[in-house]
């Protein structure tokens, strides 16, 4: 039985939509402060399927992503206590805050680089920046080298793999997805831990 060969079909089918970059737009805003789906399920099929717009895809992405990280900042500076705590710790993502917390005391702004790369969701970074009064400048510079090195990297990937990366994605789609879930969960039992 396959699971995720019929979901890249659909991504793909949706990143051929007119209004595809709206969405992956407001993706990559919403997933920076709340929103669990990452943009790269867009990104990457959109990138795919019109190499030629794979960097501007890649802009948008990481412009949407910035911006929805400043307002997940400004959340967590001005309504953490009263709002966003309860909502975390509803969501199970309590002990991923403290983490991030822990991150940001002893590494500062270089844990907002490496938020981009990490299996912690980077809406707890944003959200824990507000928190802590991380001084605004270098956390949105930090925002845009980290997260755009991602989905430059995605767009990039895509973009020269061409048909040839499609096929391959295509062919190894269930051994990804299956690989992917059993990473997350691996990542979970670790920061955990």
């Amino acid at each position: 039985m396959k699971i995720f060969q019929p979901c890249y079909d659909m991504a793909l089918r949706w990143s051929r939509h007119r209004h595809a970059s709206r969405y992956l737009g407001g993706l990559s805003f919403a997933e920076s402060m709340f929103f669990p789906i990452p943009p790269d399920v867009m990104l990457a099929p959109m990138s795919l399927s019109q190499p030629a717009r794979a960097w501007y895809f890649a802009l948008l992405t990481t412009l949407a992503s910035v911006l929805g990280g400043i307002a997940g900042y400004l959340l967590g500076y001005f309504a953490f206590d009263a709002w966003i705590l309860p909502m975390i710790e509803s969501a199970g993502y309590a002990h991923k805050l403290d983490t991030a917390m822990a991150w940001f005391k002893e590494y500062g702004v270089w844990v907002v680089f490496l938020a981009g790369f990490s299996p912690i969701p980077y809406k707890v970074f944003t959200i824990s920046a507000g928190v802590l009064q991380m001084a605004f400048v270098p956390f949105v510079i930090a925002s845009a080298v980290g997260r755009g090195a991602r989905f430059f990297l995605v767009a990039g990937l895509m973009k020269w793999g061409g048909s040839a990366m499609e096929d391959k994605l295509r062919q190894y789609i269930e051994v990804l997805g299956w690989l992917t879930i059993g990473l997350a969960v691996l990542a979970y039992f670790i920061i955990k831990g």
